[in-house]
């Protein structure tokens, strides 16, 4: 039997940049019960604090979460309260450099849009994150802008020359996420593997962009058995799957 279930977020527990709604809420707190949980996202903490904090009980049930912002370079565990364990943000002169290439390669492609909510590029301290409509986009307006990945595979095919040092990577319904080499799923995978002390032979992965060029496919090249879901509906699916089996071992 696993020990850890590790979840993907936007897309996976939740629709982009949307609160867990009280199903999935009530699920994940059943699982804690039974097994430790991880979430892995390459969304800022502030964005863990609104979409999942928020609407689960803030006590000791907690204390089996793991939370593990912008793909694991910072980690945050409960102890009364939520403590930073680290983080590992760019230098002043990184940042300036992701962000003009960011720039270039929408004005390069024309994909800069005449209407966005929020902010386009976004510093995250350890990723920058290009929204390629703005953080606080309308869902139905991101599920339509890049469907098939094809707009931001062209953004990606002219930044990676630009800045060959850091990885670019897919993430969410139009997001691009720049950070340190090596710094993805598969980083997170690990960081869990350290700090918590558990083979990455037990663990689990939910997500809902298990596939090449995803941002949840570097945990599957890990080795951490994946299972691949449309939507935070499917994600509910597979967690009762996981109940069922964890509920009766732990009350036989």
């Amino acid at each position: 039997m696993k020990k850890l279930a590790v979840f993907d977020l936007d897309g996976t527990l939740a629709e982009s940049k949307s609160a867990l709604d009280p199903e999935m809420a009530e699920l994940l707190v059943r699982l804690l019960e039974v097994v430790k949980v991880a979430i892995i996202s390459g969304g800022a903490w502030e964005q863990f604090e609104t979409q999942v904090l928020s609407n689960l009980p803030q006590d000791d049930r907690l204390i089996d979460l793991s939370m593990l912002p912008t793909c694991g370079t910072q980690f945050y565990r409960y102890d009364g309260g939520w403590k930073k364990l680290y983080a590992e943000d760019f230098s002043p002169e990184e940042k300036t450099q992701i962000i003009a290439a960011l720039n270039r390669a929408l004005d390069e492609t024309g994909y800069r849009p005449e209407k966005h909510w929020g902010e386009l590029i976004e510093d995250r301290g350890s990723q920058i994150t290009l929204s390629a409509l703005g953080q606080q986009a309308p869902l139905d307006e991101k599920k339509q802008w890049d469907p098939d990945f094809a707009k931001r595979n062209r953004i990606k095919a002219i930044l990676q020359p630009l800045i060959p040092r850091f990885s670019v990577n897919l993430g969410g319904a139009t997001s691009i996420d720049i950070t340190m080499p090596g710094i993805d799923k598969a980083y997170g995978i690990q960081k869990l593997r350290d700090t918590l002390g558990i083979p990455i032979a037990d663990m689990v992965f939910v997500g809902d962009a298990i596939f090449p060029g995803g941002n949840d496919y570097p945990a599957k090249q890990a080795g951490v058995t994946s299972i691949r879901v449309r939507d935070p509906e499917e994600t509910k699916r597979v967690i009762e799957a996981f109940l069922a089996c964890l509920e009766k071992g732990a009350h036989p």
